[in-house]
């Protein structure tokens, strides 16, 4: 299985993406104790080095908005995924609880200001690319709105398997066919940056967490200008 951001590298040289393998996972299905003081910490310590900032003013979520334009998003509705994870946080709202390895993530994504997202192996077909939108795509929106399902623009960046869109408008939101649940044995994570941010810290913080609250053991590739398509094992 390969991962390759090739297609996007002429449009955005500076993106590097750390995807995280994770296997023999038991995932609890409500958010232990100590992952939970964990996040409390990590929100804390947002909220306070965060605060009375403009949201563009964050480094992290600055370097989002900048690809969102790049790929014709201009619209505030759309934005990308830790950008709403800090946003919340900011406004005094804390991390949804999912389960201990979401909420794993979302800590690592919260943290390192770096977008992240995971699938369940069990429901990729093939080999992963963030690439652009192509005819034939197919997306099935994990809220289950129907309106935020559909087909891809034209242009839009996305995130695929060889049978389906596996996120819209590069980070923005995930397809329902391979979320992560209890069930789920190995995942994929990818940890993402476009110019800002230390992926490689962000992925041996989230290998941490996942030994720790999920009993599994993860292994990192990082794919970037230099080595834009990575073997996943």
């Amino acid at each position: 299985m390969l991962l390759s951001i090739e297609e996007l590298l002429p449009r955005f040289p500076a993106i590097r993406i750390a995807a995280v393998v994770a296997e023999d996972l038991t995932i609890p299905a409500e958010r232990p104790p100590d992952l939970d003081a964990l996040i409390a910490d990590r929100e804390a310590v947002c909220r306070a080095q965060w605060a009375g900032l403009e949201l563009s003013a964050i480094p992290g979520i600055a370097a989002w908005r900048a690809a969102y334009k790049g790929f014709g998003i201009k619209s505030t509705s759309y934005r990308s995924s830790v950008e709403r994870l800090v946003k919340n946080v900011l406004a005094g709202r804390s991390l949804p609880a999912i389960n201990g390895f979401v909420d794993a993530y979302n800590a690592v994504s919260l943290a390192h200001v770096l977008p992240a997202g995971a699938d369940d192996l069990a429901q990729l077909v093939g080999d992963v690319a963030f690439r652009y939108a192509r005819e034939g795509d197919s997306f099935e929106d994990m809220s289950g709105e129907g309106e935020l399902g559909g087909p891809p623009k034209p242009g839009e960046v996305v995130y695929a398997d060889a049978a389906k869109v596996l996120c819209r408008r590069w980070n923005w939101r995930q397809d329902g066919r391979s979320v992560i649940t209890p069930a789920t044995r190995r995942a994929l994570v990818t940890l993402q940056s476009n110019g800002f941010g230390d992926v490689a810290a962000a992925a041996d913080d989230l290998c941490g967490l996942i030994a720790r609250f999920a009993g599994g053991r993860a292994r990192v590739a990082i794919a970037d200008a230099d080595q834009p398509v990575i073997p996943l094992g």
